[in-house]
């Protein structure tokens, strides 16, 4: 199939995205397809061989005047205007196929805020938070368990997030989140191990072996993540029959409350409590995770026996059989 990997984008996961993109497009490439890649500049600016593109509503993309011949377009987009559900927007009024979620399961995974409201609905187990700048804030937040982790609610790669050991430290931490953000989440503490687990699929979908990330780190921040050798991942994680089971299940379960298409990362905690029974806790959901080949969605399809190549062919499927079933209903 002709295929359009989107990269780049506004955000300051701008140069993660062109390591994932470029990673796709060799996937999609040695599955036999045939790929254009269109950066997206930090000014928004769309361009394939230094050509801007343009979108023609209704029938696709286009470059000086002409239609580029696509069946679906592959977005590996990371952080606002890309995995937020703008672009996915901007396709749709193309009336083109893409990959992954849609505008609204986009929208709700990237708010932090909204995606736990959306949780705590469901009775989906997580940690305690509080929306900062709402009456009463300060007091809800320091009710819960310290050290408290302050967060842009729409931001990812653990980009403005701090990590509040004292009570004083509250208000500068919430202060850094907002200068990305007005929208701030502060969040109880949770000693469970990180362990995520990838999910694929439309209407039902598949959960990978979970995964388990390592550092020597404090925590998991932007340097643990992207810096070669700061961070490991156990792939399948070690743990038990009954925990890896509810992990999974877990995952495709919040996977298919959200709303989501095609892919997804879901991030836990399991808390170890008594005996040894373990508890599952949803920290969050990456509707675009990073994409590389050593990056941890593949690695766990690797791990539970899907090769990189095929990962990326069986997203292009999905995402032309959502389109097709959308396609189906009249507006």
């Amino acid at each position: 199939m002709r295929v359009a990997v989107l990269s780049g984008g506004r955000s300051s996961e701008h140069e993660i995205s062109l390591l994932s993109a470029e990673a796709v497009a060799e996937g999609l490439e040695a599955a036999g397809h045939d790929v254009t890649r269109i950066l997206i500049e930090k000014s928004g600016t769309w361009i394939t061989d230094g050509h801007p593109v343009g979108i023609r509503p209704g029938e696709g993309l286009e470059v000086d005047g002409d239609l580029l011949s696509l069946d679906v377009v592959f977005p590996v987009l990371h952080g606002p205007f890309g995995e937020d559900g703008v672009t996915q927007g901007a396709l749709d009024t193309a009336g083109l196929p893409y990959a992954g979620s849609d505008v609204l399961a986009s929208a709700v995974c990237m708010d932090k805020l909204t995606l736990k409201r959306l949780c705590g609905f469901h009775g989906i187990p997580q940690v305690g938070f509080v929306q900062a700048f709402t009456p009463g804030w300060k007091e809800e937040a320091l009710a819960l368990d310290f050290p408290l982790w302050v967060k842009p609610s729409r931001l990812g790669s653990s980009v403005g997030i701090s990590k509040v050991t004292d009570p004083g430290q509250l208000e500068a931490a919430v202060e850094e989140a907002a200068g990305f953000d007005p929208r701030v989440i502060i969040e109880a503490n949770s000693a469970g191990r990180e362990i995520e687990c990838s999910v694929l699929g439309n209407e039902d979908p598949d959960a990978s072996l979970p995964g388990e990330i390592l550092t020597d780190d404090e925590w998991y921040d932007y340097e643990a993540k992207y810096t070669e050798g700061r961070t490991r991942i156990a792939a399948p994680a070690e743990l038990d029959e009954a925990t890896t089971a509810a992990v999974r299940e877990l995952a495709a379960q919040v996977f298919t409350m959200a709303g989501c298409s095609g892919l997804a990362r879901c991030d836990f905690f399991v808390e170890q409590i008594e005996g040894s029974e373990s508890r599952v806790l949803l920290n969050e959901i990456n509707t675009i995770p990073g994409f590389t080949r050593t990056s941890v969605y593949a690695k766990l399809w690797e791990a539970t026996g899907m090769p990189y190549p095929d990962l990326c062919n069986r997203l292009v499927e999905l995402a032309l059989e959502r389109h097709q079933s959308e396609s189906q209903h009249s507006f």
